[in-house]
């Protein structure tokens, strides 16, 4: 039976209205409505085209529904600048995500889940520091905040929108956490967006995300105090530094020359003058780019989950196939900026991962 769930979720993922997917397909936007409520199924010449132009295979629509995504649990950034159609292709972006993890899931034992519940109690500050804590992490820098969290658990996936209003977003299905990072974005400041949705999952867990600028700012700060803590900060960063200075040293927390500004602003190492000073200047000289970006953002769980395969022969074609879901949206999950798999060392201990 044709899945009218699937098809709407694939619509949405194109980022098509109902009357737009209509129009290119040849039909009235009342029929594709009974479409996907389902009141009608489709003759089959019907289903191809829709799979043509949705460029999903007709087995796509042919399968069982996939668990939904509610926005009312999904964290996203920018939310007052996110268009309704590139809301919903984000959250399809998640569902097809769901699907490929149950799929891995099945197949092998991945990392337990370690995430402390810091909902009650905690301010910003204290979380990051509380986390650090429950983790062993001292006041050392993070080197690969990816590894980090998949180590605990955490499902990283990209989100390649190519568009500047879908910085990232989170979510807990069931008791596994979910990161979706837009690879759009500089490695700092996707490093930036990881920390951020760990405190949307450590801070504003349990129900319904309450939207809006204070949970914004509260995993901002949550973000930079973990991934700069203030004893190292102090213990590196001399009195009255430069700009220049600052673009040398942001490379030991490998994060944005904005976001060390801000954070030593916080900290009363620079003053008002100072950061407007150096606000000014950042937006005058590096708009666009990150001076001195070092390192690359990848993931070293999914690394590891094609190396298996492949030694079976199993390649990313032969997953997409058996998902029924286009290969370029795997792809879209899986490789992260400057990801090169032919490159990536190993850096997992095997007994992290292992075939069921």
């Amino acid at each position: 039976m044709f899945n009218p769930q699937r098809l709407a979720l694939a619509r949405k993922r194109r980022k098509h209205t109902k009357k737009s997917l209509a129009t290119a397909i040849g039909i009235t936007p009342l029929t594709l409505t009974r479409l996907e409520s389902g009141e009608n199924q489709p003759e089959e010449d019907t289903i191809q085209k829709i799979s043509k132009e949705l460029n999903f295979p007709i087995q796509f629509f042919l399968n069982d529904d996939i668990e939904g995504l509610s926005s009312d649990v999904v964290s996203f950034r920018s939310l007052s600048k996110l268009t309704a159609k590139d809301k919903e292709a984000a959250l399809a972006a998640g569902e097809l995500g769901i699907m490929f993890y149950d799929w891995v899931a099945n197949r092998f034992n991945l990392p337990k889940i370690d995430i402390p519940d810091l909902s009650a109690d905690y301010t910003p500050e204290g979380a990051a520091i509380a986390l650090r804590e429950y983790w062993q992490l001292g006041q050392r820098p993070i080197s690969d905040i990816i590894k980090l969290l998949e180590s605990k658990g955490v499902i990283v996936l990209s989100l390649k929108e190519d568009i500047k209003t879908v910085d990232a977003f989170s979510f807990w299905r069931g008791n596994r956490p979910y990161i979706f990072l837009n690879s759009f974005k500089t490695i700092e400041r996707s490093r930036f967006d990881a920390a951020h949705e760990l405190a949307h999952l450590v801070m504003h867990v349990g129900g319904r995300l309450e939207h809006g600028k204070n949970i914004e700012r509260e995993a901002d700060t949550f973000a930079s105090c973990f991934l700069m803590p203030e004893s190292d900060i102090k213990s590196e960063i001399r009195r009255n530094p430069t700009l220049n200075y600052l673009i040398e040293k942001k490379v030991r927390w490998k994060t944005s020359l904005s976001s060390i500004c801000y954070r030593l602003h916080k900290l009363n190492l620079l003053t008002d003058w100072q950061y407007r000073q150096f606000c000014i200047e950042i937006n005058h000289s590096y708009k666009e780019i990150e001076p001195n970006s070092t390192g690359t953002i990848s993931s070293s769980l999914w690394d590891m989950v094609f190396k298996e395969l492949w030694s079976k022969k199993i390649t990313k074609l032969t997953v997409s196939r058996e998902l029924n879901i286009p290969f370029n949206e795997l792809e879209k999950l899986v490789v992260f900026r400057n990801d090169d798999y032919k490159k990536t060392k190993l850096l997992w201990n095997d007994k992290l991962i292992q075939v069921k």
